[in-house]
């Protein structure tokens, strides 16, 4: 049985003529990349958030999810909230936030792939009081499982 496909509603910013739709690189991606629709500078220490153009809506029962790019990270090019959660009921425009590890500055161009998109299933939960039974292998917190 074919999954079933979800509709983003996309709105174009206005004046952003260089937005790209988001897409996947290859029949194989799990998310969209999300490019720049204007040329940023990162530079070392701060915090930029770089334009993508678009305002999304996901669809009902969903919210969308940015998270960063491998390439970019090995060139010691951050998302600084990875992942990042787009609520369905935000409506203002998809901007990433971005440092730079390195000393100086790093340019980004229009239409560089910044991040990428995933639509992700919202699930409804509550919380409630309770005890949790512990788990002997999982105690430990931060690097429990070893290396």
């Amino acid at each position: 049985m074919a999954p079933r496909v979800r509709t983003v509603v996309l709105e174009r910013i206005a004046g952003m003529v260089h937005a790209r739709v988001p897409a996947r690189a290859t029949a194989g991606s799990a998310c969209f990349d999300l490019a720049a629709a204007e040329a940023a500078d990162l530079i070392h220490g701060t915090v930029t958030l770089v334009r993508t153009g678009w305002k999304m809506r996901a669809p009902r029962g969903t919210f969308l999810e940015v998270r960063p790019r491998s390439g970019l990270a090995s060139r010691g090019v951050l998302m600084v909230n990875a992942p990042g959660t787009i609520d369905r009921d935000y409506s203002g425009e998809i901007r990433v936030p971005m440092s730079y590890l390195f000393d100086g500055t790093y340019h980004i161009e229009v239409g560089d792939r910044i991040g990428q998109i995933r639509v992700i299933e919202d699930l409804p939960a509550r919380f409630r009081n309770g005890t949790v039974a512990p788990v002997a292998s999982r105690r430990g917190g931060f690097g429990s499982t070893g290396r």
